[in-house]
């Protein structure tokens, strides 16, 4: 009994209170389970952390938070600084491509205006060339009519004048006074050195007592142009431009030549 009694007395002297480890492990246990259901924030705070000195393991997960937490901080920082680079390439390619479109808008309303202008200067040099083809000058600058139309002598087969006659010193320039082409040019007889033209209207006219030609038959004349010098060839009394014009190519088809260039609008 005795025996019984020791080995009772040492059994329960074995298992007397647990320490204060035991003790808080356990508290830690309780506080993780109350933690749970929220109880440990009312019931045990005030006593927990009167016991509690953080661990290496407590400090180790707030710090593992904390830095997750910046990590998060840092990758959307990121995040909005690519995004605001992104968007400012965007517009910046935005721009350059508007600005690349109005150039090209510009280059071709230039383009478009440079060739208006062009046309519209090429339009304008058509329509004064065609005034100028159709425009009908003197035969002889700077002269007087010194014999006129249909006036009498000896001088004329006809018995009386033809054309008129222009005062003019010999090599004096004769123009044709219109546009045509030369039907003759050469020596006509009566009318010396001659040249004849047929203008656009079917009309014709000549040029008669001149010392030399410039132009030759089936030559294109403008008005104005050189067709020889004047002199005093053929039935001359001295040297002047016999001028005639004529409804048709051949001798006594005459009409006034003074009616005939004051109707193309020349002053004589």
């Amino acid at each position: 009994m005795a025996f019984g009694s020791r080995a009772a007395g040492s059994g329960s002297g074995k298992h007397r209170g647990s320490s204060r480890l035991s003790r808080r492990t356990a508290g830690y246990a309780g506080i993780a389970a109350l933690a749970t259901t929220g109880v440990v924030g009312s019931l045990a705070g005030p006593a927990f952390a009167a016991d509690h000195s953080p661990s290496i393991e407590d400090t180790g997960t707030l710090n593992t938070i904390v830095v997750a937490d910046e990590l998060a901080g840092d990758v959307e920082a990121q995040a909005q600084s690519q995004q605001r680079a992104a968007e400012a390439a965007a517009a910046k390619a935005q721009a350059e491509a508007d600005a690349r479109q109005r150039a090209a808008e510009a280059k071709a309303q230039a383009e478009a205006q440079a060739k208006a202008e062009r046309e519209a200067a090429e339009r304008a040099a058509r329509e004064e060339e065609r005034k100028r083809l159709n425009t009908f000058v003197s035969p002889l600058d700077d002269t007087y009519v010194s014999t006129q139309y249909h006036a009498g002598g000896g001088m004329w087969s006809s018995g009386s004048h033809t054309g008129i006659d222009f005062h003019a010193a010999s090599g004096t320039e004769v123009h044709a006074v219109g546009l045509g082409t030369v039907v003759e040019a050469g020596y006509g007889g009566a009318y010396g050195n001659n040249v004849v033209i047929k203008h656009a209207d079917g009309t014709y006219t000549q040029y008669g007592h001149m010392s030399s030609l410039s132009v030759s038959v089936g030559q294109q004349v403008t008005p104005g142009q050189k067709i020889g010098l004047s002199g005093s060839t053929g039935n001359s009394s001295g040297p002047h431009l016999h001028f005639e014009a004529r409804t048709g190519a051949d001798y006594g088809t005459d009409i006034n030549p003074i009616t005939y260039l004051r109707s193309h609008g020349v002053t004589v």
